[in-house]
């Protein structure tokens, strides 16, 4: 027996890791007929990975705070250019980030389409829709603190219009809106709420709701585009279903293609275009938040669009903080 073997040996009968990795991955059977959609579920994994490694090394330089320096910038502000100048690789890592956001909601879009499209969200899967569904809102819960850290001028009016979005509940709308910024307006004790939301908080969730999102799916099995349930035809004597492969080797080698397309996509995206235009970083966050002065338009980032557009569609009421009017004017 192997050295390899042995340490395998001595860790399984301490810790379930190959039966996992059987139960998981090397076993898990999956239907024979997965096509093109079936590539963003690994995807939006890996876009996971690259966030919470490049957020880690984002943190190390970042300072959330929202007082002014002796240059009369706020810190928070300059510390991101200090990233982006002055740390060694730190402009990549930041491009990462940024790019990784907006390329998160592309393949997690892509994703909820093809379980629309295909019914994952029917029985016995409905578990595994809701998952899905409380992922997508952890999703846009992070990118939106994620997008008031950099001090920037649209990431401040952007989360003043946000946050003052609650106001329009009824009854404890404008204490919720206190409590949610940590002040009357939002200021430092909001950057410093949300910086830790963003990096400790909602990923623990995110994280959880991911273990739960798989174990689920695995549990009941994967959707195709047939609609069959290949563990309800067994063979009697193995016990494998029929209509199903081996997740290992068939599936993993063609991730293993759908990852490269992607990180080629992705590089280029980093390299030549960090910005996308203005649609994955608006370049008004290139400018330090100006509490006194409130830009003509609330621009949202694009994965932000629809609701922002629900919010403006919606009319206002009097006595409430909610509508076309507040999608514009800022208090």
């Amino acid at each position: 027996m192997s050295k390899g073997q042995k340490l395998l040996n001595w860790v399984d009968a301490r810790f379930p890791l190959s039966s996992m990795l059987k139960e998981h991955v090397l076993e898990y059977y999956a239907p024979k007929n997965f096509n093109f959609w079936y590539f963003f579920g690994s995807l939006a994994l890996l876009v996971l990975v690259i966030q919470i490694v490049t957020g880690i090394f984002l943190t190390m330089n970042y300072k959330p705070d929202g007082s002014l320096n002796a240059a009369g910038v706020p810190v928070a502000f300059a510390s991101v250019e200090y990233i982006m100048r002055d740390v060694a690789g730190g402009w990549i890592i930041r491009y990462m980030h940024s790019t990784g956001a907006s390329m998160f909601f592309v393949v997690v879009y892509l994703h909820m389409f093809r379980g629309l499209i295909y019914g994952s969200y029917k029985q016995p899967r409905e578990l595994v829709w809701v998952f899905g569904a409380l992922i997508f809102l952890c999703l846009m819960a992070e990118a939106f603190m994620g997008y008031l850290l950099p001090w920037g001028q649209m990431s401040f009016w952007g989360a003043q219009v946000i946050v003052n979005l609650f106001g329009s509940i009824p009854v404890i709308g404008p204490d919720l809106s206190v409590w949610i910024r940590g002040d009357f307006v939002v200021s430092d004790a909001t950057l410093n709420r949300f910086f830790a939301l963003h990096v400790i908080a909602v990923p623990l969730v995110l994280l959880a709701l991911v273990v739960a999102h798989l174990i689920a799916l695995h549990e009941v099995g994967s959707n195709n585009p047939d609609g069959v349930e290949i563990k309800q035809n067994k063979d009697p004597v193995t016990h494998r279903p029929v209509d199903g492969i081996p997740f290992h080797p068939y599936y993993t080698v063609k991730d293993v293609l759908g990852v490269a397309v992607f990180l080629i996509v992705f590089s280029g995206i980093v390299f030549f275009l960090p910005e996308m235009g203005g649609y994955f970083r608006n370049t008004r966050t290139s400018t330090e938040a100006d509490p006194l002065k409130t830009p003509p338009h609330i621009a949202p980032v694009w994965y932000f669009t629809p609701f922002y557009a629900i919010l403006r569609a919606i009319p206002s009421f009097p006595g409430t903080r909610c509508g076309a009017y507040w999608a514009w004017v800022v208090p």
